[in-house]
């Protein structure tokens, strides 16, 4: 099912930030990891390196970098937040949630935190609900939205279908008041729960509990069927894009910049040019930090940013899509 939501009026993107760990790793390390050549990464992926988190960092650990530098971008304090809202599927603990974690290292004792876990599709969705409950009359505070995974920690390294994908990363964003004729003109959020079992950890919850023996089967490592996840993104997201315009009557022409889910960029290069968006800049920077899950919206939209790559007054389209299945836009007018 999908569902659109209506315009919030004068809500958008205050400031941004990212984080990338340190440490890099690149193909010729996790070729020979996946038992195949760094060559065959690029041609299958166009990735060049990843990074990966350090043996001390969890999710919130990113997620600090990054909501630090989106809030000084923002001018926002920590303590006037109304609402923390993290996207990931690697969170520090299954409980409690990350949010709160980060509320602590942050400072902001005023603001309600939780998480949202709709994986790759996770900091759209969020990026939508905490616009939404900024969009409450009452409500003058700012809210921070955040997509932090460390992929890194629950990969089967020796998988040459998911391995070689994935990084570690966090974005931000702060979310408050911007000026008239600009912010968020709507969103569009897509289910489809029938494919929930095309990505996904398969043990360690309610379900199947942590044993010796789902740690023996390696039923703790992420798993995804790669062929069928790339025909739903070929297929879901230019419906879904032409729906979101629609539904919000922009025209594909007038689309300045598109933000996509780091999935894989050669999938992505094919993918975009059927998306009828003829002077879109599409923005790639998977190559040199591959899939960062929920992340890597937020960390693609502060390289724009900081790049110089987007100006006031322009029409910004994100989408991201990815285990559930799911399938998330958002449209906005940039600026302050």
């Amino acid at each position: 099912m999908t569902v659109h939501a209506p315009p919030l009026g004068r809500l958008g993107v205050l400031g941004t930030g990212s984080y990338l760990p340190e440490h890099v790793v690149s193909n010729e390390v996790a070729g020979a990891r996946a038992g195949v050549s760094a060559e065959w990464i690029q041609q299958k992926t166009g990735i060049l390196e990843r990074r990966y988190a350090a043996d001390h960092e969890a999710a919130s650990d990113l997620a600090v970098h990054a909501a630090r530098r989106a809030l000084a971008d923002a001018g926002v304090d920590a303590g006037d937040l109304a609402w923390i809202v993290v996207a990931t599927s690697t969170p520090d603990h299954p409980q409690p949630a990350t949010a709160a974690i980060l509320q602590h290292r942050l400072g902001a004792r005023h603001a309600a935190a939780f998480d949202v876990n709709a994986v790759c599709a996770g900091f759209v969705t969020a990026l939508h609900t905490g616009a939404r409950l900024l969009a409450h009359p009452d409500e003058h505070r700012p809210a921070l939205v955040v997509g932090a995974e460390v992929y890194s920690r629950i990969l089967d390294l020796g998988d040459r279908r998911t391995a070689p994908l994935f990084g570690d990363g966090a974005g931000a964003v702060v979310v408050g008041p911007v000026g008239e004729g600009r912010g968020f003109l709507g969103s569009s959020l897509r289910s489809d729960g029938h494919l929930h079992d095309l990505i996904g950890v398969h043990a360690g919850g309610s379900r199947r509990p942590a044993s010796r023996e789902t740690v023996a089967d390696g039923e703790h490592w992420f798993r995804m069927r790669g062929r069928e996840v790339r025909q739903y993104v070929e297929d879901r997201l230019p419906q879904a894009v032409a729906e979101t315009l629609d539904a919000f009557g922009v025209d594909p022409r007038d689309v300045d910049h598109f933000v996509p889910h780091q999935a894989n960029a050669q999938m992505l290069e094919a993918v975009t040019a059927r998306l009828g968006l003829p002077r879109a800049r599409v923005h790639l920077p998977v190559r040199r930090h591959g899939n960062t899950g929920a992340a890597s919206v937020p960390v693609a939209l502060d390289e724009a940013r900081r790049t110089g790559g987007l100006d006031d007054d322009q029409l910004v389209l994100l989408a991201g899509f990815g285990g559930g299945m799911s399938c998330a836009t958002s449209l906005l007018r940039w600026g302050r």
